[in-house]
């Protein structure tokens, strides 16, 4: 799966010593083109995505994550992938030691290739498909996967994301097994103590980087229904500490956001009752919509905050002009990056003057220069 492309430029000239110099600078490329793309897969490989806030699990409803299966096994399955045809998960798995790195006790379901349109997806994207279709509850073999009551969830390693087996029909020859209403089609394709991978016709959920972007983990995957007595169920419901975030607010100096916030906090919590289990906040020191009506101020506070936990490290990784949902509709703050003449990350024209000011496992709180721009007010 080539992603990128490079070129060489040749120069020539009858000089020695503009010659001399060509082959020097052309040492000097050849070396540098040499680690280049392991500079670009490692700094996009921390990126986003959708964002390592949601590739790491750290509630701690999840079940403990086991040690990472040993290389060799993992190369072992990345074979057994591409013998069966299923090429690019293949290729996703044996870069395990830089890219993904699968718990000892744990399901791989790969999707065909035939399902991946686009291969030259991003890899935290791919990642997270990877992550979204790993289980971390057992190394379950199809026979032990038609043994489960059909409406059990498992847990995965997308933080607070379960899959669910949707169908099983062992009424005919051979047994079928649905997840996420996506049929097993390759069983057993590879079975070890600590691994079993299997294959699917299709992704578990519909998605496109846009979307994770846009929507959010929590909007853009929706979490299934599951059994009522399934112990592996874990799903966060309400999870941010907002009278929390209120306190720690006002003790930073940031008051008259804190005071926007605490104002709007009962429609904030109506309108996301039980959708709402991460979030990042851009306070700015000073909100000089005080004294505009309570609708305005809504607003405005919406629109510091997005249904989804990104550090510091983690904006800065996306590409320029992404587009992050708020928690306003249909409005997005977009990513402008770093810029010569401004210290620091710059997000819908404004500074982050006060990176990760506030981190807790369920939301981060930048400081920014000043409050973002509502059309209403400036119109």
């Amino acid at each position: 799966m080539r992603l990128y492309r490079y070129s060489q430029r040749q120069r020539h000239s009858p000089s020695k010593r503009i010659t001399f110099f060509v082959f020097f600078f052309l040492a000097m490329a050849y070396s540098r083109w040499c680690w280049f793309p392991l500079y670009l897969a490692a700094s996009i490989a921390l990126g986003i995505i959708a964002i390592s806030s949601a590739i790491r699990s750290t509630s701690n409803k999840n079940p403990p994550q086991d040690p990472p299966i040993p290389h060799d096994i993992s190369l072992n399955a990345s074979n057994a992938l591409r013998k069966a045809g299923f090429i690019v998960m293949a290729d996703l798995l044996h870069h395990s030691p830089s890219f993904f790195k699968p718990p000892q006790n744990s399901t791989i379901f790969a999707i065909k290739d035939s399902a991946i349109k686009n291969t030259s997806h991003p890899l935290w994207f791919l990642k997270t498909l990877l992550l979204y279709h790993t289980t971390t509850s057992n190394a379950y073999s199809f026979n032990d996967l038609v043994k489960i009551p059909q409406g059990t969830c498992l847990p995965t390693l997308l933080r607070d994301k379960n899959v669910s087996l949707t169908k099983l029909d062992l009424d005919h020859a051979p047994n079928s097994v649905e997840i996420n209403h996506v049929l097993i089609s390759n069983p057993n394709i590879f079975l070890g103590e600590q691994l079993a991978v299997h294959g699917v016709l299709a992704p578990f959920s519909p998605l496109q980087p846009q979307d994770l972007l846009q929507r959010g983990f929590g909007f853009a995957i929706r979490t299934p229904t599951c059994r009522s007595n399934d112990v592996n169920v874990s799903v966060s419901k309400n999870g941010v500490e907002w009278n929390r975030v209120v306190h720690l607010l006002r003790a930073k100096g940031y008051a008259s956001f804190s005071i926007a916030l605490h104002s709007v906090l009962d429609g904030i919590k109506r309108d996301f009752s039980g959708s709402l289990g991460y979030v990042t906040i851009f306070a700015p020191r000073d909100l000089t919509l005080l004294g505009y009506p309570l609708t305005i101020l809504d607003r405005a506070v919406r629109l510091h905050i997005l249904p989804q936990r990104f550090v510091y490290k983690e904006i800065s990784s996306l590409p320029v002009r992404s587009l992050l949902k708020t928690l306003m509709p249909d409005e997005h703050l977009e990513i402008d990056g770093v810029l010569d003449f401004v210290p620091g990350m710059v997000v819908n024209g404004v500074v982050i003057v006060a990176p990760d000011m506030i981190i807790s496992e369920k939301f981060v709180v930048h400081g920014i220069s000043r409050a973002f721009k509502m059309a209403e007010v400036t119109s």
